[in-house]
């Protein structure tokens, strides 16, 4: 899952630094992300994983970081499956 987070960052965080360069704990809007590309990226999310982020997820803290956009995620997948 983190490669594919990492793989939708990259394609529509519009990161001014690789996603490689990225650790999975650090603020993805210190390194650069928009509110905008925030959306975009929740968007590709959503169709990725087959998804829809609840009202309580759309928050600033949900795509914070990528361990946080993988929590997010891996606690709407397990909603599902339940």
């Amino acid at each position: 899952m983190n490669d594919t987070i990492r793989g939708l960052l990259a394609k529509h965080g519009n990161l001014p630094v690789a996603v490689t360069d990225v650790a999975d704990a650090a603020d993805l809007y210190d390194a650069g992300l928009s509110s905008f590309a925030s959306v975009q990226v929740m968007l590709a999310l959503e169709e990725e994983f087959d998804i829809e982020f609840p009202e309580h997820l759309l928050n600033r803290k949900s795509f914070s970081s990528i361990e946080a956009i993988e929590g997010a995620v891996s606690e709407i997948l397990e909603e599902q499956a339940a």
